[in-house]
C-alpha cells in the first residue's frame, strides 16, 4: 500500500481526522471565498456550527452553475500567485469550470493517484502509457504526476493516433495502460487488427474519465489480457483520484482523509445510509487553492463502509450506475446507459462499440439502440440477424421494462472517440 497509515486506518480514528478537517475547511471556506460567505451568512449559518461530522448537512449544496457563475476565478481562495497550476472542464455545455492548484495541492493529488495505481496492482517496476489527453483535462497531467509519484515510467503519448499508441506500446514495452474504458477498447480492437495483441506486454488497464460496466471490463480482460480497473474524480473537486479499485474489485476505494463523501436523496434531502444508492456529494478537506464544499456530482452510487478483503479501512463506492443529468426518461421509465451498455457487452456477437438515439415522433419517445457485430457476414444472414435482433430486444426489455428498437451495423462503422466517448443522442432536446 502507499500510503498503510491512512490506508488501514481506523475508522474512530478517520472520523476524528475528517471532522477536524471539516470544521478547518469550513471555516477556510468561509473567509476566504465570497461565495460561501455570503450564502452561508443569507441562512444564518457560521464555521462554529460546525461541530459534528453530521453537521455537514446544514451546509447548502454547491452545483456546476455555482463554478461556472464564478467563472474564472472568483473561487479561488488564495491569491493568483500562489495558484502554480490551472485545469477546466471542456465546457461543451456553458462556460467550464475552472479549478486552481496551490504547490501542495499538486502534492496532495498526486499522492491521491499514487494510491489509486497502487490499488490496482501497479508497482515502481512498471512502464505506464498514459492515452489520456494532456492540456486542460485534469486526467493527462493528474495520472502523469501520479504515476512519477509511485515511482514508476511514465509515457506520455496523449490521446490520438492510435495505430502509433500501438507501435509505441510495443516497443517501449509498456504494461500498464491509462485510457478510458472506450479508447482501451478501441486500442484492443487495433492492436488485433494490427497482428501485435500477443506483442504486448501490457498487464494492467486503468481507466478512468467516464463511467464503465463490469460487462466493459470483462471484454478489456478478455480483449487486451490486462487486468482493467477503474478510478474516480472529477474536475469539480480536484480531478481524478478521489477513488479507486483495488485487486478485489469490490468497490473503488475513496480517499476519505481528502475527500469526505455522502450518499443523498436529493429530492427528499436527506442522506442515505450505507449500501442505499443515492446522488454522490463530495467535500474537498484539504483543497487549499479552490476548497469545495458539498458539491453535487450527479453520479448515482452507493458507498459501503465494511473493511475490504485487501486489507484497507477505507469507504468503499460502488459502480456509478447512471447520472441524474443524463437519466433518460423515455415512457415514464427511468434508463440509464450503462444499463443498455450491460446488456451489449454481455453478448459474444456484438463489438464494443454503440449509440443509444433517442427521438419524439407523435408525442412518443421511441428508442433506438445501434451497436456494431463482431462479423459482417452476419449481416447478411437474415435468420440468424433475426434471431440475434429478437434476442437482445428481449434481453433489453428485461433489465429496461419498455421496447426498444435494435439495429446492428457493421464493424468499425460507429465512429470511435479518442477520449470520454458520446454514446447517447437525444434529438427530444432538438
Amino acid at each position: 500500500m502507499f500510503s498503510p497509515e491512512i490506508e488501514t486506518i481506523d475508522r474512530k480514528k478517520l472520523r476524528e481526522l475528517q471532522l477536524e478537517r471539516l470544521k478547518h475547511i469550513v471555516t477556510y471556506a468561509y473567509d476566504n471565498v465570497e461565495m460561501y460567505r455570503k450564502r452561508f451568512d443569507s441562512i444564518g449559518l457560521k464555521p462554529k456550527h460546525i461541530q459534528t461530522l453530521k453537521d455537514i448537512e446544514k451546509i447548502p449544496y454547491t452545483t456546476k452553475d455555482d463554478l461556472r457563475d464564478n467563472y474564472p476565478f472568483r473561487l479561488l481562495a488564495v491569491p493568483m500567485k500562489q495558484i502554480i497550476r490551472l485545469h477546466a472542464s471542456s465546457g461543451t455545455t456553458g462556460k467550464p469550470v475552472v479549478c486552481g492548484y496551490t504547490r501542495n495541492d499538486l502534492d496532495v493529488w498526486s499522492t491521491c493517484i499514487a494510491r489509486v495505481l497502487d490499488m490496482a496492482g501497479a508497482t515502481d517496476e512498471d512502464i505506464i502509457q498514459v492515452s489520456f489527453g494532456y492540456g486542460l483535462f485534469t486526467g493527462g497531467f493528474g495520472l502523469h504526476y501520479g504515476i512519477e509519484k509511485l515511482g514508476a515510467t511514465v509515457v506520455p503519448v496523449s490521446s490520438g493516433n492510435t495505430e502509433r499508441q500501438i507501435m509505441l506500446m510495443k516497443d517501449f514495452g509498456a504494461t500498464a495502460l491509462v485510457a478510458t474504458p472506450s479508447y482501451a477498447l478501441y486500442l484492443a480492437e487495433t492492436a488485433r487488427k494490427m497482428g501485435v495483441i500477443d506483442d504486448l506486454k501490457l498487464r494492467l488497464a486503468i481507466t478512468g474519465a467516464e463511467a464503465s460496466t463490469a460487462e466493459m471490463h470483462e471484454s478489456l480482460r478478455r480483449l487486451f489480457h490486462v487486468f482493467p480497473t477503474e478510478n474516480y474524480g472529477l474536475t469539480e473537486v480536484g480531478g481524478p483520484g478521489v477513488a479507486g479499485e483495488c485487486r478485489e474489485k469490490a468497490g473503488m476505494h475513496i480517499n476519505e482523509d481528502h475527500f469526505y463523501p455522502e450518499i443523498v436523496n436529493i429530492e427528499e434531502n436527506r442522506a442515505l445510509g450505507e449500501g442505499e444508492y443515492g446522488e454522490m456529494v463530495l467535500t474537498t478537506l484539504t483543497k487549499e487553492g479552490m476548497p469545495v464544499l458539498r458539491y453535487r456530482t450527479k453520479d448515482i452510487t452507493s458507498i459501503t463502509y465494511e473493511p475490504c478483503k485487501c486489507g484497507r479501512t477505507l469507504a468503499r463506492m460502488s459502480r456509478v450506475v447512471g447520472r441524474t443529468d443524463d437519466m433518460l426518461i423515455i415512457r415514464g421509465v427511468n434508463v440509464f446507459p450503462s444499463q443498455i451498455e450491460s446488456v451489449l457487452m454481455g453478448m459474444n456477437e456484438l463489438g464494443k462499440s454503440y449509440e443509444i438515439i433517442v427521438d419524439r415522433v407523435n408525442y412518443m419517445d421511441p428508442i433506438e439502440v445501434r451497436v456494431e457485430v463482431v462479423d459482417a457476414n452476419l449481416l447478411t444472414d437474415y435468420s440468424k440477424l433475426e434471431e440475434l435482433v429478437a434476442r437482445i430486444k428481449h434481453n433489453l426489455r428485461v433489465v429496461l421494462q419498455i421496447d426498444v428498437k435494435v439495429k446492428l451495423v457493421e464493424p468499425f462503422s460507429i465512429k470511435r472517440a479518442e477520449g470520454k466517448v458520446k454514446r447517447v443522442t437525444d434529438l427530444r432536446k432538438k
